[in-house]
Formats: structure tokens, C-alpha cells, sequence
């Protein structure tokens, strides 16, 4: 008699690993919400621990998968917050999966999540209400996207700006996206340099908006995000209020204050501090006298060669940094932590962190006079300039390279 084998449904498809920064990134953002969880914190806080990617479908079909591990009465409603207002069809079905899954373990789930459209149907506004942020490029500026149902903002369901944190609103936009158009967007980004944002809680994004407001509130950028301000703090919240504002980072101990301290000199290596770079123009004086101390006829011993470079550093981290413009650079630094503890880098996050407070500050570093920050800065900065230098027939060198502020919208 042969063996006749029940139909069942399809097994669900084997996910593509995920690259293993990523993957050890949704490894660290899965265990942060399981600790929130364990230790009774609500919704918005379990949210803001872990990074939803629009533009990355792996990601988040990853992410889903991940959250559905957890075994906490919470997570069907986390995932419909994170998920449920998502209309694209691939995550909506690996949604509907992880609801299943957390039922047969024992999980509680709202019958209405298990419906075929229940996620568009959640009855709590705040859930279908999203805001993401560009990290800090060129000189201060970011962008700021909230997405939203039409109702929410009237002709649109996309309100994107881009802000600067000296000149406040340079660009401000309400688009009707369809799923497709959206994805040409988040492919815009990416062509621009700016593939990672973070998804911060929606109190952090309004208050990047109003501070921009505050700023300049007569240009016409400005005066567009006016007529939706209303609309903004009705269904996306009360702007990030001071205190925790504040509080958003750990306290350093004194011994760690002073390792991140030195691990902040690496920062300006990553992808993310490339636009912060001087200019070619900016760092050439400098680059010419470190090529007047290695061309010099001179034989400096080597103690004597390396107190030059450092004057030199110096010289060019007191006239690019001076002292007046510490306290905004510190700003920058402290907004640019939160964004890497948004997107799962606590160790960049702490030296971002460090660097930020003591040029608030203004404490010496103990190993050098200057913030290590700085100068790392201003060193690859030179490193690149002597490159660029010596083959001048090259392309000039990607990291002197900024962005050019040039309007994202292209006619749509």
C-alpha cells in the first residue's frame, strides 16, 4: 500500500541570510527588546529599540521572524505597531506568519490580527504613524520622513524635509507615494550616499521639525511645514520633551569616558562621518606643510618629526575647529550617537557619545590636548589630501567628496 502523504501548506521560505554586520545588528536590537520587555517597559519603548528598514525588504522580513522568537504576551502588538500599516505584500504575509507562530506557542493574539487586512484595520492612530531619520551629513543637515495614511495629512501620505540645524527647513514636501514610487525614493537616497536611516520614536522626529521651525519660520519651506503642524502634533505627537531630550544616553564612567574617548579618533573612518571631512580646499595649507616636513633636507629625528605632524594637526584642528564652533559640533556628535544607537551600534554610539560631551564641555582629552574626534578629522583628512597629491591625475578622493544639497525631488 503506498504511502500517501497529507497535503499540507507550503512551508514558509527560507529566508537569505542577512550580511553578518547586519545580522549581528538584528541579533543586538532583538535582545534589547527582550530585555525592555522582561522589564515591563510599554509599546513606544519597545518600539524605539529596534530599526524597521522600508527601503530593505530582507531586513525586515528578518526583523519579523526575529520578534516572533520572543515569547511575551506584547510582541503581536509590537509587530502590528512596527508592521501592521505596511501595504506591501511580502511583509504583510511574513506578519500574518509570525502571528501564527507566536499562537501555537502559546501567545495570545487579537482574533483581529489574524485577519487577512487586520493590520490596515488597527484601531490605535500612533500605530500607523512612522518617522524616520537621515544621519547628520555635510554641514548639519539631515532629512526627516513621516509616513502616514492620507487622512492624517490630507493630500498625502508622505511628508519629507530636509533640515539644517543652523538654517532650519531647506526642503519640505507632501508626496502621494504608491508603494512603487516610494521605493524609488529609498532608491534615491541610496544613489545620494544616504542608505541607512533610523526609525527614532515619533516625539524625536517632531522635534526636529518644530526646532527647525523655531530657526527660520519665514522661508517658504518653513511655510509649508506651517500649514501641517496641526495635523503633525494631532496624530504623530508632542515634540521629544527637554528632559528626555537628555536622557537618551548612558552615564560613562571615567574609565569609559576615556576609552571611547580614543576609539572617537576612528569614527571619522566610517561611511557615516565621511561628508564631515574638510574640503580639499579646506585641509590644503595643512597637507602642504606636512609635505614641506617630509621633503625637508633636514634629518629630524624621529621624535623630532612627529612633535612637527602634531603641531601641524594641532595648528589645523584650532583654525577648521576653533573654539566658537565646538558647541554645535558637539551637538552634531550627540545627535549622530542617538543615530547609531537607533540603528544598532552601541560602541560607535558610546564614542560618538564621549567625543560629544567633551567638547561640550571642553575637557582635555588625557591623552592628547586635542578632542580625538577632531583629530581623526583633521589626520584623514590630510592622509587623503597627500593621496590626492600625489596622483593628481586620480579622481579626487571619495571621502573629500560631499554632498551637493541639491533638492531630493526629481519632478515627481
Amino acid at each position: 500500500m503506498k504511502d500517501r502523504r497529507k497535503k499540507g501548506k507550503k512551508a514558509p521560505p527560507v529566508l537569505e541570510p542577512l550580511p553578518p554586520e547586519a545580522a549581528a545588528r538584528l541579533k543586538a536590537q532583538t535582545e534589547r527588546v527582550r530585555e525592555a520587555l522582561a522589564a515591563g517597559a510599554g509599546l513606544d519603548e519597545a518600539k524605539s529599540a529596534v530599526t524597521p528598514q522600508p527601503e530593505d525588504l530582507l531586513w525586515d522580513l528578518h526583523l519579523i521572524a526575529s520578534l516572533a522568537e520572543i515569547r511575551h504576551e506584547a510582541v503581536p502588538l509590537l509587530l502590528a505597531a512596527l508592521f501592521g500599516p505596511s501595504p506591501e505584500r511580502e511583509r504583510k504575509k511574513a506578519l500574518k506568519r509570525a502571528f501564527h507562530v507566536l499562537k501555537t506557542r502559546g501567545i495570545a493574539v487579537p482574533e483581529d490580527l489574524l485577519r487577512e487586512e487586520a493590520p490596515k484595520r488597527i484601531a490605535v492612530p500612533s500605530l500607523a504613524a512612522r518617522a524616520f531619520v537621515s544621519p547628520i551629513f555635510e554641514k548639519g543637515e539631515r532629512y526627516v520622513i513621516l509616513e502616514g495614511p492620507k487622512e492624517f495629512l490630507g493630500a498625502g501620505n508622505v511628508l519629507l524635509a530636509r533640515l539644517s540645524d543652523t538654517a532650519g527647513f531647506q526642503e519640505c514636501h507632501l508626496l502621494s507615494l504608491k508603494r512603487k514610487h516610494r521605493e524609488e525614493l529609498w532608491a534615491h537616497f541610496r544613489e545620494q550616499g544616504l542608505g541607512r536611516f533610523a526609525q527614532p520614536p515619533a516625539s524625536y522626529a517632531v522635534r526636529l521639525l518644530e526646532d527647525a521651525f523655531e530657526l527660520e519660520p519665514d522661508n517658504d519651506a518653513a511655510a509649508r511645514y506651517a500649514s501641517l503642524r496641526a495635523a503633525v502634533r494631532q496624530h504623530w505627537g508632542p515634540p521629544m520633551a527637554d528632559n528626555e531630550l537628555a536622557g537618551r544616553f548612558p552615564a560613562l564612567s571615567e574609565p569609559e569616558r576615556n576609552l571611547y574617548l580614543e576609539r572617537a579618533r576612528e569614527l571619522p573612518l566610517t561611511d557615516l562621518f565621511q561628508s564631515w571631512l574638510p574640503s580639499l580646499p579646506e585641509i590644503g595649507p595643512w597637507v602642504k606643510k606636512v609635505q614641506a616636513v617630509e621633503e625637508s633636507p633636514l634629518i629630524l629625528a624621529e621624535y623630532q618629526q612627529r612633535a612637527r605632524y602634531d603641531q601641524i594637526l594641532e595648528e589645523a584642528a584650532l583654525a577648521l575647529y576653533p573654539p566658537e564652533s565646538r558647541s554645535l559640533l558637539s551637538r552634531r556628535l550627540l545627535e549622530m550617537a542617538y543615530f547609531l544607537d537607533l540603528t544598532g551600534h552601541p560602541e560607535e554610539a558610546r564614542a560618538a557619545q564621549a567625543a560629544g560631551e567633551e567638547l561640550k564641555t571642553g575637557t582635555a582629552s588625557p591623552l592628547k590636548r586635542e578632542n580625538p574626534f577632531v583629530f581623526g578629522l583633521i589626520m584623514y583628512a590630510i592622509r587623503l589630501g597627500l593621496e590626492y597629491a600625489r596622483h593628481p591625475e586620480a579622481q579626487a578622493p571619495s571621502g573629500l567628496v560631499t554632498a551637493t544639497g541639491e533638492p531630493v525631488i526629481l519632478g515627481k
